[in-house]
């Protein structure tokens, strides 16, 4: 969300903190998307299987982790700091409920284009895009309650759903249907021509995005700047200290203990061997702890860096369109050039060929991003403000 500020407003350097946040996520992402587009043919499983994982792709995959619920957070921070800007609170419920309506649709047609790279697809996947979508309509619905409300609701989901984990009902039923949705990830519809399947389920990212809300009071005019990054640093320790604690009891907080393999970077794998669909206590505990560290250090200690990721955390939803299709470009691009290499799919051989791949094609969209961003800022469009 960016504000328009005078470049000597003290306030300018926190919303710099923020899109640097989001934009370093998303960079991470980048990683991510470039290994399941040209390293498919590895797959990894949710959680990973330590034993037949690579190192290399193991801790890949493990940063990638930190994007959707870092992302989701930010969103719900954000959405916060537009319903209460310094002139004064302000009814958000229909940009939100606007915005989220915009991103459902894009999930359904452009990004599960970009995925499938046909349309319609033989499969729709509701994933982010989709589950930031109803999240944000839950939030314009809800965010006028008391932040205290807010705060403790978002608790409950986060740190509650792990004991929901064993509950299920008999497929083919609404019960079964509605339980996908909200907190078991799977087939809505898998017997008809165009299957569609829930890999994001709506519940715990509804609490992540209501504690994002809530975290945005941090940013209030009168917070001054050192106390909100002791806050931050101190929620941010917080978390993870639980997550250490809750990890190392091997109890409540995940349903994939770890195990000691007797060597120690397996079971250092196992032990951050998380479940992210849905994203359990444990995952979020770790995530959230770990970006609101970064959160807290990004405005403390502003750089290169940071002024670079709060370009792409500027245009967050152009970039994540740009990246998807360009993605898949290359893919038909070294399809029709070299062959396939794997199945039906051109792919490389070596995780480090991934990095190689996202650490070229990051520059590359900085200065269409930087663009954008930019029009962003000057344009007084509404239709803008969405992405």
């Amino acid at each position: 969300m960016v504000l328009t500020m005078t470049a000597n407003n003290p306030n300018q350097q926190r919303i710099n903190s923020i899109d640097a946040l989001r934009g370093l996520v998303m960079m991470i992402m980048m990683f991510d998307h470039v290994r399941e587009t040209f390293f498919l043919h590895q797959q990894v499983s949710d959680p990973m299987d330590v034993s037949q994982t690579a190192p290399a792709l193991f801790f890949t995959r493990l940063a990638a982790h930190l994007c959707a619920p870092v992302f989701v957070f930010l969103t719900g921070l954000s959405a916060c700091l537009y319903a209460n800007p310094p002139s004064g609170p302000r009814d958000a419920s229909g940009f939100l409920i606007k915005r989220g309506l915009l991103l459902v649709v894009l999930e359904l047609t452009v990004v599960n284009f970009a995925w499938a790279g046909q349309f319609p697809p033989p499969t729709i996947y509701l994933q982010v895009i989709w589950v930031i979508g109803l999240a944000m309509i839950i939030l314009g619905l809800l965010h006028k309650l008391p932040p205290l409300v807010l705060g403790l609701l978002g608790l409950l989901i986060v740190g509650g759903q792990n004991a929901l984990a064993g509950l299920s009902f008999a497929p083919g039923t609404a019960s079964y249907s509605l339980w996908t949705l909200l907190l078991h990830r799977g087939y809505l519809i898998s017997d008809a021509a165009i299957k569609i399947k829930v890999s994001y389920p709506l519940l715990p990212w509804v609490g992540i995005i209501l504690l994002g809300y809530v975290a945005g009071h941090l940013y209030a005019t009168g917070i001054s700047a050192p106390r909100r990054q002791r806050l931050l640093a101190i929620l941010g320790t917080t978390a993870l200290l639980m997550f250490v604690v809750l990890r190392c009891v091997n109890g409540y907080g995940d349903t994939q203990p770890w195990q000691d393999h007797g060597n120690e970077l397996l079971t250092l794998m196992s032990f951050f061997n998380l479940t992210k669909y849905p994203p359990s206590l444990d995952f979020a505990l770790l995530t959230l702890g770990t970006g609101i560290c970064c959160l807290s250090l990004l405005e403390k200690y502003p750089g290169k860096l940071s002024r670079i990721a709060s370009v792409f955390g500027g245009a967050p939803m152009f970039y994540y369109l740009l990246h998807l299709l360009v993605l898949l470009g290359l893919q038909k691009l070294m399809l029709a050039a070299v062959g396939a290499s794997h199945g039906q799919r051109f792919g490389v051989e070596h995780v480090w060929q991934v990095w190689l791949i996202a650490v070229a094609l990051i520059p590359a969209l900085y200065y269409p991003c930087r663009a954008f961003a930019r029009y962003k800022r000057q344009s007084g469009k509404a239709w803008v403000r969405y992405f």
